[in-house]
């Protein structure tokens, strides 16, 4: 049995060598594949090559699910969130310090900047195998051979559109290895890009809408096509690919349905997200969903965890009573009012900024910040039974809400600490992030409950018309971008934007942040728009030009970042673990894990500019090899 390093090099090769000799060691740094597609399968039948398919489906969960799940890595470098994790001085909330070539790149208590680099490159292995073996069977119809093609096609760009826009410039491997290989050379973004925008155009031609939710559709392959053309600055084409889908079958969901339609304290943007509706066949929404079940092979251990990442820790001895300041608060799940069966035990690692709480909720009708929906902290009440009677007594307050924090009703939760007001108190999307169809969350691995298994969003028709609406607005067409940002709106009930001349790529970022919190990859998609100022010279709404020679010291993610991030705008903002928040331009890639360029000892993998190394840097290849 051979053992392989965990890194790229190892990673394209290992489906070789499972295909070819049926045994290795896989890396515990790749989520496991929970199909059977596995060493001792070969590609000799259709049905092989569906199953392969289908593990490529499954391992594109792994960002939203965990505790700690690396779509909280994908945030903390933007506008919207932090790592809320105040009690430690391992998070990613110092990014000068934290994030660095040789750093912990793979843990809960660090980030998952590594699990993205090796998820990535794993997909793309398996991707090329089934690529690379195409033509190794009769297939029952070339159209059948076309659609797993094309699947395969949209996968391996799938990650790739991802890498570029979180590592920049990276190996471009387009076949299978059959051995290892140390050799490989950084190629450019958008060299990579125009291949992949090739395949998806073949995907798109040969996929359809047809098929079962949790596979790839035709209105996937568009989306993600349309993302492709919009990095490439190919903004008519964008649009053409984003008219494929919205002028498909699919279309917003604006009437109930599915398992609570009935109940009429509720509305369509909670039925829109209650896990069983996601992949019903009553949504028309969905454009490509990832599925996750209790009842699946290879469901997410330990669940989603989704309420223990996005929702406060309330419960840490933090709330206080007015006035007498008596712990206020309980997570049992046997209270008299269960919050914790309510709204999920929280721990707060991601939190929210003002910006993407508060700040961009500029009116009381939209749906998607409605009483029900998002919970503020004053919806709570104070429940700890203790209040009612002994030492920690404070009976006027038992049942009552909370009242906004002050100095006198915040505890320090540690020794000579702030009072954690980071941690603790911010609001929430209630509909998103709870996991359950009832009033009370299930949760068949915790108690309390964090978040059980759950399918999840990965593209959506209300993100198809905010990114037509941005290449609008990339071709100076506000009026029509306004029409489809008050396409999502209208959904949602908010007040129309009327204002052409006010719509710019903030009021996009704005309108994206309210519709797609824990969906999109934020990082990913500012970095993609940081990059399409630089490529064309446009200036942003902030008065700015930028450029790709001085990409990594002048940027706008950075700007944005600093525009709308209290905690990192703010020195003043300091954690418990006396952490403070701070970002730099140059963090608008991320670094390279040091191992990948070290093992690579016969090519040259650069790293990204204003990380220890880049000094070495080679020009990336210009040209598919």
């Amino acid at each position: 049995m051979k053992k392989f390093n965990k890194n790229i090099i190892a990673g394209i090769a290992v489906t070789a060598v499972f295909v070819a000799a049926g045994c290795t060691k896989r890396s515990e740094l790749v989520p496991e594949a929970p199909s059977k597609f596995t060493p001792d399968v070969t590609l000799t039948s259709p049905v092989a090559f569906a199953n392969a398919l289908s593990a490529l489906n499954a391992s594109v969960r792994f960002e939203f699910f965990g505790d700690s799940a690396p779509l909280l890595t994908e945030s903390l470098f933007t506008d919207a969130a932090v790592d809320g994790t105040t009690d430690k001085t391992t998070p990613a909330q110092n990014l000068n310090a934290s994030i660095t070539p040789t750093a912990n790149l793979d843990s809960d208590d660090f980030n998952k900047i590594g699990r993205y680099w090796y998820a990535w490159y794993s997909g793309i292995k398996d991707a090329n195998v089934i690529i690379s073996r195409i033509d190794g069977i009769i297939w029952p119809t070339p159209a059948q051979k076309n659609l797993t093609l094309a699947t395969a096609y949209f996968h391996r760009a799938y990650r790739y559109y991802r890498l570029v826009h979180e590592f920049g410039d990276v190996p471009l491997v387009l076949k299978e290895e059959q051995e290892v290989n140390n050799g490989y050379f950084s190629t450019q973004r958008t060299v990579i890009l125009q291949k992949m925008k090739t395949d998806l155009e073949f995907a798109v031609a040969n996929l359809n809408d047809a098929n079962a939710k949790g596979n790839v559709s035709k209105g996937a392959a568009a989306h993600l096509l349309a993302k492709v053309d919009l990095s490439l600055g190919l903004f008519d084409e964008a649009i053409a690919a984003c008219n494929v889908a919205i002028n498909g079958p699919y279309r917003l969901m604006t009437n109930r349905f599915g398992i609570v339609a009935t109940d009429a304290s509720r509305n369509v943007i909670w039925d829109l997200h209650r896990p069983e509706n996601k992949a019903s066949g009553a949504n028309a929404e969905a454009l490509y969903v990832v599925l996750d079940r209790e009842t699946l092979e290879g469901a997410t251990p330990n669940g989603s965890q989704i309420m223990r990442n996005c929702c406060p820790m309330w419960h840490n001895g933090t709330i206080l009573t007015p006035g007498l300041r008596k712990p206020g608060m309980s997570d049992a799940v046997s209270a008299e009012f269960p919050l914790t069966l309510l709204y999920g035990r929280g721990i707060g690692r991601m939190r929210g900024t003002p910006y993407a709480t508060k700040y961009i909720w500029t009116d009381n009708t939209d749906l998607r910040h409605a009483p029900g929906n998002w919970m503020n902290m004053t919806d709570l009440v104070y429940n700890n039974p203790g209040l009612k009677s002994g030492n920690n007594a404070d009976p006027t307050w038992y049942g009552k809400k909370l009242e906004q924090y002050t100095a006198d009703n915040v505890a320090s939760r540690f020794n000579n600490g702030p009072r954690d007001t980071i941690r603790a108190w911010f609001s929430w999307p209630h509909y998103k992030v709870f996991i359950g169809s009832s009033q009370f969350a299930a949760d068949k691995y915790w108690s309390p409950p964090r978040g059980t298994n759950t399918d999840w969003y990965v593209f959506r028709l209300a993100e198809t018309y905010l990114l037509r609406a941005e290449a609008y607005v990339w071709k100076g067409q506000t009026a029509l971008a306004m029409a489809d940002l008050n396409q999502v709106r209208g959904r949602a009930q908010a007040q129309l934007l009327t204002d052409p001349s006010a719509v710019n790529i903030g009021t996009i970022l704005d309108e994206r942040q309210r519709e797609l919190y824990w969906e999109e990859p934020r990082k990913t998609e500012i970095t993609r728009m940081a990059y399409i100022f630089a490529q064309t010279g446009l200036p942003a709404y902030n008065g700015k030009t930028y450029n790709v020679a001085n990409f990594s010291t002048n940027n706008f993610l950075y700007d944005r970042v600093m525009e709308k991030n209290d905690f990192y705008k703010n020195p003043a903002v300091i954690t418990n673990s006396n952490n403070r928040y701070v970002i730099s331009p140059y963090h608008v890639l991320w670094p390279i894990p040091q191992r990948e360029i070290d093992l690579n000892i016969k090519g040259r993998i650069n790293q990204n500019k204003g990380y220890s190394g880049a000094e070495l840097n080679v020009p990336a290849l210009d040209k598919i090899q």
